[in-house]
């Protein structure tokens, strides 16, 4: 797995999926058959794939997005989304129909729930897939996927990926089963603890027990594994032992877009030659300060507001030690 840019390839390569994100903010989520009036409304570009290629090209890395978008009235919301976050479209393929769809609902808490409608999505194939990986593979170094793109392509992407010399990233969500080839494609798994336990048979509910998951994975052929424990820290595991990278508390208003901060964080700082230990350290900042803010894409930050909350609280912490 490497640890510094192949000469050149400096890039991310995302493929994975694309919405328009329909959310709405409640005080609390209504029981089954009940209807009760919420606080706001917002309309966004989302998708677990989109979000991580806008949060790797904030991050700084030059991304680029493989993934399908419908010939509808949102298709200039996704695009627009993108082109704002610097991310290369040359492989975003536009389809007739209706673009993926995301309900979101959020309470008080800001504790979420999404039903996701794959549409578009659904019409990404092998053929696109490898002819964006082809092109992609002398700048690019890592390539990020997730499991919101048809299953029978999850294969497909992390076997290319691993044949082109890219360190290949998935993010296990929605967390389903995968064939035993798949997980012997993968360097690095990143899993939040509801989705370890899932895969693993084993409930993850600390660190102990997130390592427990982390060796599980590894055993069946992932190279790491990254488990994120939200206000535990992350527990990162690989052959040379176990690593726990405190969290960094903050006030939370909407958690939707965390994960993929932290994915498209981490997968940026690897392209750009970061240790794993210090690429989960960035990503765990840029995922806590998406959480202080409303909406998928609009809560994910800069580098520089990364940098500096990063740089204030090692600033603090040192205080605190002296």
């Amino acid at each position: 797995m490497p640890t510094s840019p192949t000469e050149g390839r400096t890039g991310v390569v995302i493929v994975g999926s694309v919405t328009a994100d329909v959310t709405t903010f409640s005080q609390r989520l209504p029981a089954r058959g009940e209807t009760i009036l919420g606080d706001q409304f917002t309309l966004f570009l989302g998708g677990k794939g989109a979000n991580q290629a806008v949060a790797a090209g904030l991050a700084g890395a030059r991304t680029s997005f493989v993934g399908c978008v419908g010939d509808d009235l949102f298709r200039d919301l996704v695009v627009d989304g993108l082109t704002e976050a610097g991310v290369d479209l040359a492989h975003l393929r536009t389809v007739p129909g209706p673009t993926g769809i995301a309900h979101i609902r959020v309470d008080a808490s800001a504790q979420n729930d999404i039903v996701m409608v794959p549409l578009a999505n659904a019409e990404l194939n092998t053929e696109q897939i490898d002819t964006a990986l082809d092109a992609l593979a002398s700048s690019s170094s890592v390539l990020l996927t997730q499991l919101e793109t048809p299953s029978a392509l999850t294969a497909h992407i992390t076997g290319r990926g691993r044949e082109l010399g890219f360190t290949v990233i998935l993010d296990p969500a929605p967390a389903a089963p995968l064939a035993a080839d798949v997980w012997r494609s993968i360097d690095i798994v990143t899993p939040n603890e509801t989705e370890a336990s899932v895969l693993s048979g084993i409930e993850v509910t600390d660190a102990v027990s997130a390592e427990q998951a982390g060796r599980w994975f590894l055993d069946q052929g992932v190279g790491a594994a990254v488990i994120t424990l939200a206000a535990q820290g992350s527990c990162v595991v690989t052959p040379d032992g176990t690593t726990i990278v405190p969290p960094l508390p903050v006030d939370a208003v909407d958690t939707t877009a965390a994960g993929d901060a932290y994915a498209g964080y981490l997968g940026a700082a690897l392209a750009n030659g970061a240790t794993l230990t210090d690429a989960v350290r960035l990503a765990t900042a840029a995922g806590a300060l998406t959480v202080t803010k409303q909406g998928a894409s609009p809560s994910l930050p800069e580098r520089h507001e990364v940098d500096a909350f990063l740089a204030e609280r090692t600033e603090s912490a040192a205080r605190a030690a002296s």
